[in-house]
């Protein structure tokens, strides 16, 4: 018996979807670097953005985020995620309440 493994094909899109599409994912893109940008130099506070994310950050790993506050780097980061039980690859739309809460709650005492 020989099956015939299908693979899964993205529906087709016209060219005018595909740009739209495109547009959007580089506007994410800008407005999360500027995002990061704003954390590094203190315009933005984290808990703001974990309580009440924008959009265009729901989608961000929380890792990348927290990578983006000063004095946070890899082992940090890591460190405040697994104290949450929180893990690495989770979105900033995917965290519960306990999470959010916890996580802002750290970020206040520390």
């Amino acid at each position: 018996m020989v099956t015939s493994k299908t693979h899964a094909q993205a529906p087709a899109r016209s060219l005018d979807q595909r740009m739209e599409a495109l547009q959007r994912a580089n506007d994410i893109r800008v407005r999360r670097a500027q995002l990061k940008k704003d954390l590094k130099e203190g315009r933005v506070q984290i808990e703001s953005i974990l309580l009440d994310p924008p959009d265009y950050v729901s989608t961000a790993k929380v890792f990348d985020m927290l990578m983006a506050v000063p004095k946070f780097g890899r082992v940090k980061a890591a460190r405040l995620l697994n104290h949450c039980r929180i893990s690495q690859s989770k979105t900033v739309g995917g965290l519960s309440e306990r999470q959010r809460a916890e996580l802002v709650n750290l970020f206040n005492h520390r």
